[in-house]
């Protein structure tokens, strides 16, 4: 006989989260979601178990089994839950610029706030409820723009995508060496003084850009925001 778990759907949105009969259930979608964020905000994506969470909520791991029949579901709900600390204004200004730049900019905060989200959310995007507030208010910005309806969507995934990956350069550079950064100094240093490589000596001789993550951030986003919707 096929086990509950085989059973469930492959999305969560597509089982309601109680049927309303019986007792009042004991725990919510929202209580187990925001138990698994507080384990991955301090241990870790890995550290991540129905049984770490059931524990954490003072329940039983097979009754977890009733809400969220399985990890994947976990996994989704938890991307829908800090989605879900988006303040999105009522309605977009019309700057379509100045708005995805405040979008992208508050992303980056949450996605700052929970390390894990990045590698989460580009091995499996979810569209919950929060997620779903975050695209019609994308689209409302988008809606300024000339792009077709495909075309904004693809916009939304291209940027979630520059966001995730540059939380999770900050997320591994944060704990580099200052000998790898000496290392690597010297290392393009003596590269240049080859001769072999004409245009990255250029380049090095004019001195670095700013580094300071939010000013390569802002440099990055308007490049990124050009090529979304001005080509």
């Amino acid at each position: 006989m096929p086990s509950r778990q085989s059973e469930a759907p492959e999305l969560i949105w597509l089982q309601p989260e109680h049927s309303g009969r019986g007792p009042r259930p004991a725990h919510s979608r929202s209580s187990i979601a925001e138990a698994a964020v507080r384990i991955a905000d301090s241990e870790g994506l890995d550290a991540v178990s129905m049984r770490k969470v059931a524990a954490e909520l003072g329940a039983g791991t097979m009754s977890l089994y009733n809400y969220v029949p399985k990890k994947e579901h976990l996994f989704d709900l938890m991307v829908d839950q800090i989605a879900g600390e988006y303040e999105l204004p009522a309605e977009p200004s019309g700057d379509w610029r100045a708005d995805l730049t405040a979008l992208a900019t508050m992303q980056l905060a949450v996605l700052r706030r929970h390390s894990w989200a990045p590698r989460l959310i580009a091995a499996r995007p979810s569209l919950g409820p929060n997620g779903l507030r975050y695209t019609e208010y994308f689209l409302g910005v988008m809606a300024a723009t000339e792009l077709t309806g495909s075309g904004k969507m693809e916009a939304m995934a291209q940027l979630n995508g520059f966001l995730c990956q540059f939380a999770d350069w900050e997320h591994s550079t944060t704990g580099r060496s200052p000998r790898w950064i000496t290392d690597m100094v010297s290392y393009l240093q003596g590269v240049a003084a080859t001769g072999q490589y004409p245009r990255l000596t250029q380049v090095l001789a004019e001195g670095p850009a700013p580094t300071a993550p939010d000013a390569v951030f802002d440099r990055l986003l308007q490049r990124i925001l050009t090529a979304l919707c001005e080509a």
